[in-house]
Protein backbone atom coordinates (compact mmCIF):
# COMPACT_ATOMS: atom_id res chain seq x y z
CA UNK A 1 0.00 0.00 0.00
CA UNK A 2 2.68 2.52 0.91
CA UNK A 3 4.87 2.02 -2.30
CA UNK A 4 1.47 2.40 -4.45
CA UNK A 5 0.82 5.81 -2.64
CA UNK A 6 4.48 6.59 -3.16
CA UNK A 7 4.34 5.81 -6.90
CA UNK A 8 0.98 8.15 -7.38
CA UNK A 9 3.25 10.63 -5.30
CA UNK A 10 5.82 10.41 -7.49
CA UNK A 11 3.28 10.31 -11.06
CA UNK A 12 2.01 13.71 -9.73
CA UNK A 13 5.26 15.23 -9.19
CA UNK A 14 6.15 14.75 -12.73
CA UNK A 15 3.38 16.40 -14.21
CA UNK A 16 3.03 19.02 -11.34
CA UNK A 17 6.91 19.77 -11.71
CA UNK A 18 5.62 20.36 -15.62
CA UNK A 19 2.18 22.72 -14.31
CA UNK A 20 4.73 25.11 -12.37
CA UNK A 21 7.48 25.11 -14.05
CA UNK A 22 8.68 28.58 -15.07
CA UNK A 23 8.90 29.54 -18.62
CA UNK A 24 12.43 28.90 -19.57
CA UNK A 25 14.48 29.01 -23.13
CA UNK A 26 13.80 25.22 -23.74
CA UNK A 27 10.10 26.75 -23.83
CA UNK A 28 10.94 29.28 -26.50
CA UNK A 29 13.14 26.59 -28.32
CA UNK A 30 10.05 24.73 -28.40
CA UNK A 31 7.57 27.46 -29.64
CA UNK A 32 10.33 28.33 -32.70
CA UNK A 33 10.70 24.84 -33.74
CA UNK A 34 6.69 23.75 -33.85
CA UNK A 35 5.60 27.10 -34.96
CA UNK A 36 7.81 27.11 -38.25
CA UNK A 37 5.52 24.22 -39.26
CA UNK A 38 2.61 26.87 -39.30
CA UNK A 39 4.46 29.38 -40.86
CA UNK A 40 5.32 26.89 -44.02
CA UNK A 41 1.27 26.42 -44.15
CA UNK A 42 -0.10 29.67 -43.84
CA UNK A 43 2.95 30.74 -46.37
CA UNK A 44 1.52 28.29 -48.66
CA UNK A 45 -2.20 28.96 -47.97
CA UNK A 46 -1.53 32.57 -49.09
CA UNK A 47 0.55 31.71 -52.26
CA UNK A 48 -1.68 29.21 -53.73
CA UNK A 49 -4.06 31.57 -54.79
CA UNK A 50 -1.98 34.15 -56.87
CA UNK A 51 0.10 31.02 -57.56
CA UNK A 52 -2.72 29.48 -59.64
CA UNK A 53 -3.96 32.83 -61.42
CA UNK A 54 -0.28 32.80 -62.99
CA UNK A 55 -0.34 29.32 -63.51
CA UNK A 56 -3.33 29.09 -64.92
CA UNK A 57 -2.03 31.36 -67.68
CA UNK A 58 -0.72 28.65 -69.07
CA UNK A 59 -2.79 25.52 -68.42
CA UNK A 60 -6.00 26.96 -69.40
CA UNK A 61 -8.15 24.89 -66.44
CA UNK A 62 -11.22 25.18 -65.89
CA UNK A 63 -13.00 26.03 -62.49
CA UNK A 64 -13.55 23.28 -60.94
CA UNK A 65 -10.12 21.88 -62.12
CA UNK A 66 -8.71 25.05 -60.16
CA UNK A 67 -10.87 24.28 -56.90
CA UNK A 68 -9.65 20.96 -56.75
CA UNK A 69 -6.19 22.04 -56.83
CA UNK A 70 -6.46 24.36 -54.13
CA UNK A 71 -8.38 22.02 -52.00
CA UNK A 72 -6.50 18.94 -52.84
CA UNK A 73 -3.73 19.60 -50.14
CA UNK A 74 -6.78 20.38 -47.58
CA UNK A 75 -8.11 17.14 -48.07
CA UNK A 76 -4.75 15.31 -47.45
CA UNK A 77 -4.44 17.79 -44.60
CA UNK A 78 -7.89 15.75 -43.15
CA UNK A 79 -5.55 11.85 -43.32
CA UNK A 80 -2.44 13.47 -42.25
CA UNK A 81 -4.00 15.04 -38.83
CA UNK A 82 -5.89 11.74 -38.34
CA UNK A 83 -3.15 9.46 -38.86
CA UNK A 84 -0.08 11.21 -37.19
CA UNK A 85 -2.28 11.91 -34.39
CA UNK A 86 -3.08 8.34 -33.81
CA UNK A 87 0.05 7.23 -34.54
CA UNK A 88 1.45 10.02 -31.74
CA UNK A 89 -0.68 8.55 -29.31
CA UNK A 90 0.42 4.77 -29.91
CA UNK A 91 4.44 5.26 -30.04
CA UNK A 92 5.17 8.89 -28.81
CA UNK A 93 5.43 12.18 -30.02
CA UNK A 94 9.02 12.11 -30.50
CA UNK A 95 9.11 9.34 -32.54
CA UNK A 96 7.25 10.91 -35.66
CA UNK A 97 7.63 14.54 -35.01
CA UNK A 98 10.08 15.85 -38.18
CA UNK A 99 8.83 13.42 -40.50
CA UNK A 100 5.92 16.03 -41.29
CA UNK A 101 7.93 18.32 -41.89
CA UNK A 102 10.33 16.53 -44.57
CA UNK A 103 6.58 15.37 -46.45
CA UNK A 104 5.86 19.33 -46.47
CA UNK A 105 9.27 20.36 -48.27
CA UNK A 106 9.18 17.41 -50.75
CA UNK A 107 5.65 18.54 -51.23
CA UNK A 108 6.63 22.33 -51.53
CA UNK A 109 9.42 21.57 -54.15
CA UNK A 110 7.12 19.16 -55.98
CA UNK A 111 4.84 21.79 -56.28
CA UNK A 112 7.26 24.50 -57.61
CA UNK A 113 8.40 21.89 -60.83
CA UNK A 114 4.45 21.08 -61.35
CA UNK A 115 3.70 20.61 -65.21
CA UNK A 116 -0.09 21.15 -65.16
CA UNK A 117 -2.76 20.65 -62.66
CA UNK A 118 -2.58 16.61 -62.28
CA UNK A 119 0.74 16.56 -61.01
CA UNK A 120 0.26 19.91 -58.89
CA UNK A 121 -3.06 17.82 -56.72
CA UNK A 122 -0.23 15.27 -56.62
CA UNK A 123 2.16 16.96 -54.91
CA UNK A 124 -0.61 19.38 -53.06
CA UNK A 125 -1.53 15.93 -51.19
CA UNK A 126 2.20 15.28 -50.17
CA UNK A 127 2.26 18.32 -48.18
CA UNK A 128 -1.19 18.57 -46.84
CA UNK A 129 -0.31 15.36 -45.44
CA UNK A 130 2.99 16.22 -43.91
CA UNK A 131 0.50 19.66 -42.75
CA UNK A 132 -1.93 17.40 -41.43
CA UNK A 133 0.67 15.86 -38.89
CA UNK A 134 2.08 19.01 -38.01
CA UNK A 135 -1.16 19.96 -36.54
CA UNK A 136 -1.68 17.30 -33.61
CA UNK A 137 1.84 16.88 -32.92
CA UNK A 138 3.00 20.72 -32.61
CA UNK A 139 -0.31 21.21 -30.80
CA UNK A 140 -0.02 18.39 -28.30
CA UNK A 141 3.80 18.72 -27.20
CA UNK A 142 3.58 22.50 -26.75
CA UNK A 143 0.88 21.54 -24.26
CA UNK A 144 2.40 19.17 -22.72
CA UNK A 145 5.48 20.72 -22.12
CA UNK A 146 3.93 24.28 -20.88
CA UNK A 147 2.91 25.06 -17.66
CA UNK A 148 -0.87 25.77 -16.13
CA UNK A 149 0.07 30.12 -16.07
CA UNK A 150 1.12 30.35 -19.48
CA UNK A 151 -0.11 27.49 -21.37
CA UNK A 152 -2.60 29.05 -23.88
CA UNK A 153 0.02 31.73 -24.40
CA UNK A 154 2.61 29.31 -24.91
CA UNK A 155 0.43 27.32 -27.50
CA UNK A 156 -1.02 30.13 -29.25
CA UNK A 157 2.08 31.50 -29.76
CA UNK A 158 2.91 28.05 -31.48
CA UNK A 159 -0.15 28.63 -33.84
CA UNK A 160 0.19 32.42 -34.39
CA UNK A 161 3.59 31.73 -36.09
CA UNK A 162 1.04 31.49 -39.09
CA UNK A 163 0.82 34.85 -39.09
CA UNK A 164 4.07 35.72 -40.21
CA UNK A 165 3.07 32.75 -42.52
CA UNK A 166 0.80 34.72 -43.99
CA UNK A 167 1.97 38.08 -44.26
CA UNK A 168 5.31 36.77 -46.25
CA UNK A 169 3.69 34.88 -48.90
CA UNK A 170 1.99 37.90 -50.20
CA UNK A 171 5.36 39.91 -49.65
CA UNK A 172 7.38 37.53 -51.53
CA UNK A 173 4.98 37.65 -54.33
CA UNK A 174 4.83 41.25 -54.37
CA UNK A 175 8.84 41.69 -54.56
CA UNK A 176 8.98 38.81 -57.28
CA UNK A 177 5.86 40.20 -59.60
CA UNK A 178 7.90 44.07 -58.51
CA UNK A 179 11.43 42.69 -59.99
CA UNK A 180 9.92 41.54 -63.46
CA UNK A 181 10.38 38.20 -62.70
CA UNK A 182 8.23 36.37 -65.60
CA UNK A 183 4.57 34.83 -64.03
CA UNK A 184 5.52 31.27 -65.19
CA UNK A 185 8.82 31.38 -62.89
CA UNK A 186 7.57 33.72 -60.43
CA UNK A 187 4.93 31.00 -59.09
CA UNK A 188 7.38 28.34 -59.19
CA UNK A 189 9.62 30.23 -56.98
CA UNK A 190 7.04 31.75 -54.61
CA UNK A 191 5.76 28.05 -53.84
CA UNK A 192 8.90 26.47 -53.83
CA UNK A 193 10.07 29.10 -50.69
CA UNK A 194 7.73 27.41 -49.07
CA UNK A 195 10.34 24.10 -48.21
CA UNK A 196 12.80 26.59 -46.38
CA UNK A 197 11.38 27.07 -43.03
CA UNK A 198 10.31 23.35 -42.85
CA UNK A 199 13.28 21.96 -44.13
CA UNK A 200 15.37 24.31 -41.68
CA UNK A 201 13.45 22.40 -38.42
CA UNK A 202 13.62 19.15 -39.41
CA UNK A 203 16.62 18.67 -37.12
CA UNK A 204 15.37 20.30 -34.15
CA UNK A 205 12.23 18.26 -34.19
CA UNK A 206 14.28 15.47 -34.26
CA UNK A 207 16.17 16.15 -31.29
CA UNK A 208 13.52 17.54 -28.90
CA UNK A 209 12.66 15.36 -25.74
CA UNK A 210 9.65 12.95 -25.78
CA UNK A 211 6.92 14.56 -23.82
CA UNK A 212 6.91 13.47 -19.38
CA UNK A 213 3.22 13.58 -19.34
CA UNK A 214 2.84 10.58 -22.10
CA UNK A 215 5.88 8.79 -20.86
CA UNK A 216 4.71 8.83 -17.11
CA UNK A 217 0.60 9.00 -17.76
CA UNK A 218 0.71 7.05 -20.83
CA UNK A 219 3.15 4.42 -20.92
CA UNK A 220 4.25 4.07 -17.19
CA UNK A 221 7.82 5.14 -17.86
CA UNK A 222 8.44 7.19 -14.64
CA UNK A 223 12.67 7.04 -15.02
CA UNK A 224 12.20 8.03 -18.57
CA UNK A 225 9.95 11.15 -17.74
CA UNK A 226 12.14 12.51 -15.14
CA UNK A 227 15.16 12.22 -17.73
CA UNK A 228 13.04 14.04 -20.06
CA UNK A 229 12.52 16.25 -17.47
CA UNK A 230 16.14 17.45 -16.93
CA UNK A 231 15.71 19.57 -20.66
CA UNK A 232 13.47 22.18 -18.63
CA UNK A 233 15.62 23.17 -15.76
CA UNK A 234 17.42 21.08 -12.77
CA UNK A 235 15.19 22.05 -10.28
CA UNK A 236 12.68 19.45 -11.69
CA UNK A 237 14.56 16.68 -12.76
CA UNK A 238 14.24 14.37 -9.93
CA UNK A 239 10.72 14.49 -10.10
CA UNK A 240 9.99 10.20 -10.88
CA UNK A 241 8.11 7.72 -11.02
CA UNK A 242 5.50 5.13 -12.81
CA UNK A 243 2.01 5.73 -13.12
CA UNK A 244 -0.99 4.06 -14.01
CA UNK A 245 -2.17 4.40 -17.91
CA UNK A 246 -5.32 6.26 -18.66
CA UNK A 247 -7.41 3.78 -19.78
CA UNK A 248 -10.77 5.87 -20.05
CA UNK A 249 -12.31 4.96 -23.88
CA UNK A 250 -12.40 7.90 -26.13
CA UNK A 251 -15.96 7.58 -26.55
CA UNK A 252 -16.21 9.08 -23.22
CA UNK A 253 -15.34 12.62 -24.79
CA UNK A 254 -17.88 12.73 -27.31
CA UNK A 255 -19.23 16.11 -26.43
CA UNK A 256 -15.86 17.44 -25.84
CA UNK A 257 -15.08 15.86 -29.64
CA UNK A 258 -18.67 17.87 -31.36
CA UNK A 259 -17.42 20.66 -29.84
CA UNK A 260 -13.82 20.85 -31.06
CA UNK A 261 -14.41 19.32 -34.26
CA UNK A 262 -17.43 20.67 -34.72
CA UNK A 263 -16.53 24.34 -33.71
CA UNK A 264 -13.12 24.06 -35.96
CA UNK A 265 -15.34 22.62 -38.94
CA UNK A 266 -17.43 25.43 -39.42
CA UNK A 267 -14.86 27.92 -39.10
CA UNK A 268 -12.61 26.59 -41.06
CA UNK A 269 -15.19 26.94 -43.95
CA UNK A 270 -15.97 30.41 -43.92
CA UNK A 271 -11.94 31.47 -43.14
CA UNK A 272 -10.06 29.11 -45.76
CA UNK A 273 -12.46 29.64 -48.17
CA UNK A 274 -12.48 33.88 -47.79
CA UNK A 275 -8.69 33.20 -47.31
CA UNK A 276 -7.66 31.27 -50.87
CA UNK A 277 -10.23 33.43 -52.43
CA UNK A 278 -9.04 36.61 -50.74
CA UNK A 279 -6.90 37.77 -54.41
CA UNK A 280 -10.47 36.59 -56.14
CA UNK A 281 -12.38 38.84 -53.74
CA UNK A 282 -9.84 41.97 -54.38
CA UNK A 283 -9.71 41.66 -58.14
CA UNK A 284 -13.34 42.60 -58.29
CA UNK A 285 -12.26 45.74 -56.98
CA UNK A 286 -8.97 46.52 -58.39
CA UNK A 287 -10.22 46.36 -62.17
CA UNK A 288 -8.80 48.33 -64.08
CA UNK A 289 -5.62 48.83 -62.24
CA UNK A 290 -2.67 48.89 -63.99
CA UNK A 291 -0.89 45.85 -63.09
CA UNK A 292 -4.47 43.80 -61.35
CA UNK A 293 -2.45 41.01 -59.41
CA UNK A 294 0.27 43.13 -57.63
CA UNK A 295 -2.83 45.71 -56.92
CA UNK A 296 -4.94 42.80 -55.06
CA UNK A 297 -2.23 41.06 -53.49
CA UNK A 298 -0.45 44.78 -52.07
CA UNK A 299 -4.32 45.17 -50.79
CA UNK A 300 -4.02 41.29 -49.53
CA UNK A 301 -1.26 42.54 -47.37
CA UNK A 302 -2.35 46.11 -46.43
CA UNK A 303 -5.37 44.12 -44.72
CA UNK A 304 -3.75 41.17 -43.15
CA UNK A 305 -1.33 43.12 -41.06
CA UNK A 306 -3.23 45.96 -40.26
CA UNK A 307 -6.09 43.84 -38.57
CA UNK A 308 -5.22 39.76 -38.27
CA UNK A 309 -1.59 40.06 -37.41
CA UNK A 310 -2.56 42.21 -34.02
CA UNK A 311 -5.39 39.64 -33.56
CA UNK A 312 -2.98 36.62 -33.51
CA UNK A 313 -1.05 38.84 -30.93
CA UNK A 314 -4.23 39.67 -28.68
CA UNK A 315 -5.23 36.03 -29.02
CA UNK A 316 -1.97 34.43 -27.34
CA UNK A 317 -1.50 37.04 -24.46
CA UNK A 318 -5.22 37.18 -23.71
CA UNK A 319 -6.37 33.68 -23.36
CA UNK A 320 -5.00 32.74 -20.43
CA UNK A 321 -6.71 35.92 -18.60
CA UNK A 322 -10.08 35.93 -21.04
CA UNK A 323 -10.04 32.30 -20.93
CA UNK A 324 -10.28 29.96 -24.35
CA UNK A 325 -13.88 29.39 -24.50
CA UNK A 326 -14.43 32.90 -23.89
CA UNK A 327 -12.35 34.17 -26.06
CA UNK A 328 -13.72 31.45 -29.18
CA UNK A 329 -17.59 32.72 -28.34
CA UNK A 330 -16.44 36.34 -29.01
CA UNK A 331 -15.18 35.61 -32.14
CA UNK A 332 -17.58 33.79 -33.52
CA UNK A 333 -20.32 36.75 -32.79
CA UNK A 334 -18.49 39.72 -34.21
CA UNK A 335 -16.75 37.72 -37.02
CA UNK A 336 -20.03 36.37 -38.01
CA UNK A 337 -21.39 40.12 -37.69
CA UNK A 338 -18.49 40.88 -39.93
CA UNK A 339 -19.56 38.93 -41.87
CA UNK A 340 -23.34 39.67 -42.22
CA UNK A 341 -22.63 43.26 -42.67
CA UNK A 342 -20.67 42.47 -45.66
CA UNK A 343 -23.74 40.41 -47.48
CA UNK A 344 -26.61 42.96 -46.51
CA UNK A 345 -25.18 46.26 -47.11
CA UNK A 346 -24.85 46.96 -50.51
CA UNK A 347 -22.03 49.57 -50.24
CA UNK A 348 -19.65 47.29 -48.71
CA UNK A 349 -19.59 45.20 -51.78
CA UNK A 350 -18.50 47.97 -54.01
CA UNK A 351 -16.16 50.79 -52.11
CA UNK A 352 -12.67 49.26 -51.59
CA UNK A 353 -11.94 51.04 -48.23
CA UNK A 354 -15.40 50.46 -46.79
CA UNK A 355 -15.32 46.96 -47.66
CA UNK A 356 -11.65 46.67 -46.23
CA UNK A 357 -12.24 47.86 -42.93
CA UNK A 358 -15.59 45.53 -42.34
CA UNK A 359 -13.49 42.49 -44.02
CA UNK A 360 -10.03 43.24 -42.26
CA UNK A 361 -12.07 43.39 -39.00
CA UNK A 362 -13.84 39.89 -39.84
CA UNK A 363 -9.94 38.60 -39.44
CA UNK A 364 -9.26 40.33 -36.45
CA UNK A 365 -11.96 38.80 -34.96
CA UNK A 366 -10.90 35.42 -36.86
CA UNK A 367 -7.65 35.73 -35.13
CA UNK A 368 -8.90 37.17 -32.00
CA UNK A 369 -10.76 34.27 -31.86
CA UNK A 370 -11.70 30.78 -33.19
CA UNK A 371 -8.65 30.41 -35.23
CA UNK A 372 -6.51 30.69 -32.15
CA UNK A 373 -8.92 29.01 -29.74
CA UNK A 374 -9.65 25.72 -31.91
CA UNK A 375 -5.97 25.18 -32.15
CA UNK A 376 -5.28 25.26 -28.96
CA UNK A 377 -8.51 24.02 -27.13
CA UNK A 378 -8.05 20.60 -28.84
CA UNK A 379 -4.59 20.53 -27.02
CA UNK A 380 -6.16 21.00 -24.29
CA UNK A 381 -9.16 18.77 -23.36
CA UNK A 382 -8.22 15.31 -24.07
CA UNK A 383 -6.68 13.17 -21.72
CA UNK A 384 -2.87 12.53 -22.12
CA UNK A 385 -3.38 9.03 -24.06
CA UNK A 386 -6.04 10.24 -26.36
CA UNK A 387 -4.25 14.32 -26.55
CA UNK A 388 -3.05 13.94 -29.92
CA UNK A 389 -5.80 11.53 -31.42
CA UNK A 390 -8.69 13.83 -30.66
CA UNK A 391 -6.39 17.40 -31.67
CA UNK A 392 -5.89 15.05 -35.20
CA UNK A 393 -9.78 14.43 -35.23
CA UNK A 394 -10.42 17.80 -34.39
CA UNK A 395 -7.69 19.34 -36.92
CA UNK A 396 -9.15 16.71 -39.71
CA UNK A 397 -12.18 17.61 -39.49
CA UNK A 398 -11.67 21.53 -39.50
CA UNK A 399 -9.71 20.49 -43.08
CA UNK A 400 -12.55 19.01 -44.07
CA UNK A 401 -14.67 22.09 -43.60
CA UNK A 402 -11.73 24.23 -45.53
CA UNK A 403 -12.31 21.86 -48.27
CA UNK A 404 -15.51 22.28 -48.92
CA UNK A 405 -14.99 26.02 -48.77
CA UNK A 406 -12.10 26.39 -50.96
CA UNK A 407 -13.12 24.19 -53.59
CA UNK A 408 -16.78 25.48 -53.74
CA UNK A 409 -15.92 29.00 -53.51
CA UNK A 410 -15.00 28.99 -57.50
CA UNK A 411 -18.25 27.15 -58.35
CA UNK A 412 -21.13 28.55 -56.17
CA UNK A 413 -19.44 32.21 -56.15
CA UNK A 414 -21.23 32.91 -59.69
CA UNK A 415 -24.29 31.40 -58.76
CA UNK A 416 -24.60 33.22 -54.99
CA UNK A 417 -22.53 36.29 -55.75
CA UNK A 418 -20.49 37.60 -53.13
CA UNK A 419 -23.23 39.11 -50.64
CA UNK A 420 -24.38 35.09 -50.80
CA UNK A 421 -20.65 33.99 -49.65
CA UNK A 422 -20.42 36.18 -46.75
CA UNK A 423 -24.00 35.60 -45.71
CA UNK A 424 -23.18 31.62 -46.03
CA UNK A 425 -19.98 32.30 -43.64
CA UNK A 426 -22.03 34.65 -40.96
CA UNK A 427 -24.06 31.28 -41.00
CA UNK A 428 -21.21 29.21 -40.15
CA UNK A 429 -20.20 31.73 -37.41
CA UNK A 430 -23.30 30.97 -35.60
CA UNK A 431 -23.13 27.54 -35.67
CA UNK A 432 -19.75 27.89 -34.06
CA UNK A 433 -20.63 29.72 -31.39
CA UNK A 434 -24.04 27.39 -30.93
CA UNK A 435 -21.78 24.38 -30.58
CA UNK A 436 -18.50 26.37 -28.41
CA UNK A 437 -21.11 27.56 -25.66
CA UNK A 438 -22.98 23.67 -25.80
CA UNK A 439 -19.76 21.26 -25.86
CA UNK A 440 -17.08 23.25 -24.67
CA UNK A 441 -15.06 23.05 -21.06
CA UNK A 442 -12.80 26.16 -20.20
CA UNK A 443 -9.64 24.76 -19.36
CA UNK A 444 -7.84 27.54 -18.56
CA UNK A 445 -6.64 27.68 -15.31
CA UNK A 446 -6.44 24.10 -14.99
CA UNK A 447 -3.52 21.43 -15.02
CA UNK A 448 -3.45 19.68 -18.52
CA UNK A 449 -4.43 16.89 -16.78
CA UNK A 450 -7.84 18.69 -15.14
CA UNK A 451 -8.49 19.99 -18.50
CA UNK A 452 -8.39 16.31 -20.07
CA UNK A 453 -10.36 15.01 -17.21
CA UNK A 454 -8.13 12.69 -16.77
CA UNK A 455 -9.71 10.18 -13.67
CA UNK A 456 -6.72 8.65 -12.31
CA UNK A 457 -5.27 12.08 -11.83
CA UNK A 458 -4.08 12.09 -8.34
CA UNK A 459 -3.61 15.68 -6.57
CA UNK A 460 -2.79 16.71 -3.12
CA UNK A 461 -5.16 17.90 -0.95
CA UNK A 462 -4.20 20.90 0.96
CA UNK A 463 -5.89 20.42 4.01
CA UNK A 464 -4.99 16.92 4.77
CA UNK A 465 -1.71 16.06 3.15
CA UNK A 466 -2.90 13.24 1.61
CA UNK A 467 -3.77 11.96 -2.03
CA UNK A 468 -6.79 11.78 -3.10
CA UNK A 469 -8.50 10.66 -6.61
CA UNK A 470 -10.17 13.32 -8.62
CA UNK A 471 -12.97 11.99 -10.35
CA UNK A 472 -14.46 13.40 -13.24
CA UNK A 473 -17.44 15.57 -10.91
CA UNK A 474 -14.20 17.11 -8.61
CA UNK A 475 -13.26 18.53 -12.05
CA UNK A 476 -16.53 20.98 -12.77
CA UNK A 477 -14.63 23.90 -11.52
CA UNK A 478 -10.59 24.80 -10.35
Amino acid sequence: MAAAVNNELHAREVSEALNEVKFSGFHLRAIITAGMGFFTSAFDLTVIGTALTLANQEWHATPTQLGLVASASLAATFVGAFFFGFVADKIGRKSVYGLEAVLMVIGAVGSAFAGGWVSMVVWRCIMGFGIGGDYPLSAVLMSEYSNRENRGKMVGMVFSCQALGFLAGPIILLALLGAGVSHDLCWRIALGFGALPALGVIVLRRTMPESPRWLARAKGKGAEAAKSLSWYSEGVANAAGADQRVSEPLSKYIKTIIGTAGAWLVFDYAYYGNTIGMPVILNHFTKGMHDQIIASTAWNVIIFGVFAVPGYVAAFMLSDRIGRKRLQLIGFALMGLMFLLLGVVPGLQTAILPFAVVFGLSYFFAEFGPNVTTFVLAAELYPVNYRATGHGISAGFGKVGAFVGVFLMPIIGPVIGFGGGMLLAAGMSAVGLVVTALCIDEPAGKSLEEAGRETNWKRSDPRSGMVREQKEEDLVTV
